[in-house]
């Protein structure tokens, strides 16, 4: 079945006036969503059916389902980490003086949400929002290593794309280095996606300890050395510390 631009946005109307007046009845929330009954009826039918609201019988009053929710605890988990990387991002940055950025994964994929530009005419560019395949790359390889056990399985089940001549492609490799990195607690990438460019990334934990997101640090090959590795390395695992506290999460 396909709904016009207008059916989406009053069906997106009922479902926030369910989620602001829970427990109202079709005949209440058509009135308040200015559909008539009968079409109010059909689209809570089916945002029923996809599981953002839910009839409670026997007075058939409606409240938002498990998939609302599900959206919900999201939203308000990437709120928190958007206004947390605004926090520590510069501060990172600068004691690194690289650019640093938060990446989140979703599902074979990873997208940038935060970034902080390092002061220097040479450096790594990107842009909120960008994607890149997850497993590739020191955050991309970190976000795969935390991910659950069916999205790795999906990803090394797939076509594995060779970016340069050191990203891994055997699925053999590519299970050492998630079992590394799990041991380690980092990622690090020596022009594994882009040539000539080193990454350092860490794991960003939330309140529940769940890896939501990982932060990195991205260089130029030529401006790194073992020294200034290690210490950004260092530098890294303390501000994803420091941001997973902020989120709520106690170390054991």
């Amino acid at each position: 079945m396909t709904y016009t631009v207008d059916a989406v946005l009053k069906a997106m109307e009922l479902l926030f006036l369910v989620a602001e007046q829970d427990g109202k009845g079709v005949t209440e929330l058509a009135k308040g969503s200015g559909n008539t009954k009968a079409r109010a009826f059909r689209l809570l039918t089916t945002l029923e059916e996809s599981g953002l609201v839910r009839r409670q019988m026997p007075m058939a009053t409606y409240s938002l389902g498990y998939r609302a929710l599900i959206i919900g605890a999201a939203a308000q988990n990437q709120l928190s980490l958007l206004q947390v990387a605004n926090e520590i991002l510069a501060s990172v940055g600068s004691e690194c003086n690289e650019s640093v950025l938060v990446r989140i994964r979703d599902g074979l994929e990873t997208i940038c949400i935060a970034w902080w530009d390092a002061p220097h005419a040479v450096r790594v560019h990107t842009q909120l929002g960008t994607r890149r395949p997850l497993g590739v790359g020191a955050s991309g390889k970190l976000l795969l290593a935390y991910a659950p056990e069916d999205v790795q399985a999906q990803l090394l089940a797939g076509d594995l794309k060779k970016y340069t001549d050191k990203t891994l492609t055997k699925r053999s490799e590519i299970k050492k280095e998630l079992k590394k990195i799990i041991e380690e607690g980092v990622s690090i990438s020596e022009s594994e996606r882009t040539a000539e460019m080193v990454a350092i990334s860490a794991p960003v934990r939330d309140a529940s300890g769940a890896v939501v997101a990982s932060l990195s640090m991205s260089a130029p090959a030529s401006r790194t050395t073992k020294t200034s590795m290690k210490k950004h390395t260092e530098a890294i695992i303390r501000g994803a510390r420091r941001f997973s506290a902020a989120l709520g999460y106690v170390a054991e």
